[in-house]
């Protein structure tokens, strides 16, 4: 399957390498790296999840400072403590770190959860501004991933502009 892919792969740049020849043939490229950073639509969604998820990342952190001064608290008053007292606090520090690793963990699962269903959105938004551009300015192929691209093809300011000017 794999070799099959890589056949398809390089009989598609070979065509492509083919028709780019012909004087009307008009290649892009749109580098969606720069959009998720540059695109206003970008920077809003960022904002609505630092706005979103500051809060719990606020308490998470507060969390997670009260329990390692309780455990710094408990390392300098260990040898004080009789083995049952030590014990017993341990079995609290313990069951609090896990509590709040929990809560940490739900935390990035919900944030990456988030911030996937914002960055699709304005992944969707960007093809319909690429294919809108591409279709004024007579392109016939616009890739968003290569490995060298000539500035001359590269269209992502184009994109971004229109981006930010469509609200």
């Amino acid at each position: 399957m794999k070799y099959l892919s890589r056949q398809c792969l390089v009989f598609l740049f070979g065509a492509l390498a083919l028709v780019a020849h012909a004087d009307d043939f008009r290649v892009g490229f749109v580098n969606t790296d720069r959009i998720f950073r540059e695109a206003n639509t970008a920077k809003a969604a960022q904002a609505k999840l630092e706005q979103e998820f500051s809060k719990r990342e606020r308490d998470l952190t507060a969390i997670g400072d009260t329990l390692k001064n309780a455990s710094d608290k408990f390392e300098r008053e260990a040898p004080t403590l009789s083995e049952s007292q030590r014990t017993q606090r341990q079995k609290q520090l313990l069951d609090q770190d896990r509590d709040f690793q929990r809560k940490r963990r739900e935390f990035q699962e919900d944030l990456n959860a988030r911030k996937n269903e914002e960055l699709q959105q304005v992944l969707e938004r960007a093809n319909r501004v690429v294919k809108q551009v591409a279709e004024a300015e007579k392109y016939d192929v616009v890739l968003q991933e290569a490995v060298y691209i000539n500035p001359k093809h590269d269209i992502t300011d184009k994109v971004i502009k229109a981006l930010n000017a469509a609200k």
